[in-house]
């Protein structure tokens, strides 16, 4: 997903909470578990439910006005749909019936019949089809439904689950897919370039099939980096993976880290960019209510080492998708906006200023 960049400093983070450098000081080896009464943030707005159960969240700016910017989210079942709210959580559109979408992502400007088209994707797990929408008007543009996973035999192996856009330099489009299960043998993760046809809808090539899989739950949340390249993923309980976009980089696992701390599952991820190559990599501790942080850009001059830096706990409760963007909407969210799921059927938003003034706790 394009994140664009507004020039902010550190808000106070690294002055409340432990920089790489520090992850071995007396003060760091707190664990999150000994904390007594953590600070719990509230979001600015709730947005209003849907009508089944808020599963992934996407935000996309619109831009031509940043305040038009538009939250998309799944409501996860049988006869669920895609809502669509505003900046002050008010839904604004639904699409059709989907057969459970779980995840969402956006992507920007693919080339559609000479057209630059701004698109929702998600999967719809029972139907094992990527749906495509055009953005801002929530118009399918998928001729119906994109089949994937095809040839798969395994029980759920072609059950749609997580899902994520990779926008390359050439401002290519692809969309990385995973399923609620899979093999073990590095193919878990399907990766497939999506392109215009004439009749002004959308399809979709596989470029690779990589990423390995403990075996243990199950893949869903998924996010990439779109600046430095990278894919992120939660083989939840286990840890977090990470991997080149770019498949002609190949399918050399790069880290796997974030495998400590967690009261359950390791749930969504999102990347918060300070700039174009330091931030934070977020990840939801689903059972705990809280979010730990991890060095974007790595430390001691290894890019692939992710250390754990901090933690913050919110009002939301057992959050699966989150998403976060830099940008402040005209001052309504000072240092950026994250919109993270809550189990009421709302997704919870909430302003980066909120989360990071004084707010970190630290962690071993």
């Amino acid at each position: 997903m394009r994140r664009i960049i507004t020039t902010i400093g550190c808000l106070g983070i690294l002055a409340s909470c432990q920089t790489p450098a520090d992850s071995n000081s007396e003060t760091a080896n707190t664990s999150a578990d000994t904390l007594s009464t953590p600070e719990v943030i509230q979001p600015r707005v709730v947005s209003q439910p849907v009508i089944h159960d808020t599963d992934d969240p996407a935000i996309w700016i619109n831009p031509k006005d940043e305040m038009q910017s538009l939250i998309i989210g799944t409501d996860k079942d049988i006869d669920g749909a895609l809502f669509v709210w505003n900046l002050d959580g008010e839904i604004v559109d639904t699409t059709a019936m989907l057969q459970r979408p779980n995840n969402v992502d956006v992507g920007y400007g693919l080339m559609i019949n000479g057209v630059k088209t701004d698109i929702a994707v998600t999967g719809e797990r029972f139907t094992h089809n990527l749906r495509v929408f055009s953005l801002p008007e929530m118009k399918p543009i998928d001729g119906g439904g994109i089949p994937v996973f095809e040839g798969e035999t395994g029980e759920e192996f072609r059950d749609l689950m997580g899902i994520a856009v990779w926008q390359n330099p050439n401002g290519d489009v692809h969309v990385i897919m995973g399923r609620k299960t899979g093999p073990t043998d590095g193919t878990y993760l399907w990766q497939y370039k999506l392109s215009g046809k004439k009749d002004g809808t959308v399809g979709a090539e596989l470029v690779r099939k990589f990423g390995q899989f403990s075996g243990t739950k199950e893949i869903e949340g998924i996010t990439v980096d779109n600046a430095l390249g990278y894919i992120y993923y939660n083989d939840e309980q286990e840890g977090m993976r990470k991997y080149h976009a770019d498949p002609e980089k190949g399918n050399e696992e790069l880290a796997f880290f974030a495998k400590e701390g967690y009261l359950d599952d390791n749930e969504g991820v999102t990347i918060y960019e300070l700039t174009d190559t330091t931030g934070y990599i977020i990840v939801s501790d689903q059972a705990r209510n809280a979010f730990r942080i991890y060095a974007r850009e790595g430390s001691d001059g290894n890019p692939h080492n992710h250390p754990e830096i901090g933690v913050f706990y919110t009002a939301t409760n057992n959050c699966d998708g989150v998403q976060i963007v830099t940008n402040s909407f005209g001052g309504k969210y000072p240092g950026g906006l994250m919109v993270a799921m809550s189990d009421d059927k709302t997704f919870q938003f909430y302003s980066w200023d909120d989360l990071a003034k004084g707010q970190f706790e630290s962690v071993k």
